[in-house]
């Protein structure tokens, strides 16, 4: 019965430690997020250095589409929240993984908007998913080379434009 008592002792200590030693540790909902910088980080020096570098394109494209805009001239710059990008991650991830699909990444175009009652189309950009075909192989090795574009799938477009639209880096 002695032996008994300190077994049960001992489930108690044991039960009481271990709840005063998980409530002292992180839990995931305190666990802070660390962000990993991903390949490709530039500095807002370089930002600035590349939207510089891209001025003399953009005035030949005013100066020959846009010789009589009042609206400031083409876009420069396209602006989604971060909720429209993480919505449409989310949407695409599902859609292609219907279509059959892995997606892998984002590819991002520049397009124009047609000329319409007398104006010139704005440049816009424009977003499509990337990825691979599932396929059953019969082998743990795959040779199917990059990502493309997933033909079919739902691209992201109708961001807001730079205010003014020719506004240069940064905004």
């Amino acid at each position: 019965m002695k032996n008994f008592g300190l077994f049960l002792l001992g489930i108690i200590i044991g039960v009481l430690a271990m709840y005063f030693y998980c409530q002292s540790s992180e839990t995931p909902a305190a666990v802070e997020l660390q962000a990993i910088a991903p390949n490709g980080i530039i500095s807002s020096k370089q930002a600035s250095a590349l939207d510089a570098g891209y001025n003399v394109k953009h005035k030949i494209i005013n100066d020959s589409l846009f010789k009589n805009s009042k609206n400031g001239g083409d876009n420069r710059s396209s602006w989604w929240s971060v909720e429209e990008i993480q919505n449409y991650i989310n949407h695409a991830e599902q859609q292609t993984g219907e279509m059959g699909y892995t997606m892998d990444g984002l590819r991002v175009y520049l397009g124009s908007y047609p000329d319409a009652n007398g104006k010139t189309g704005l440049t816009t950009m424009f977003i499509v998913p990337t990825g691979i075909k599932n396929v059953s192989t019969g082998s743990i090795i795959s040779f199917q080379g990059g990502s493309h574009d997933i033909s079919g799938a739902d691209g992201l477009n109708v961001s807001q434009h730079g205010k003014p639209p020719g506004a240069n880096y940064p905004q």
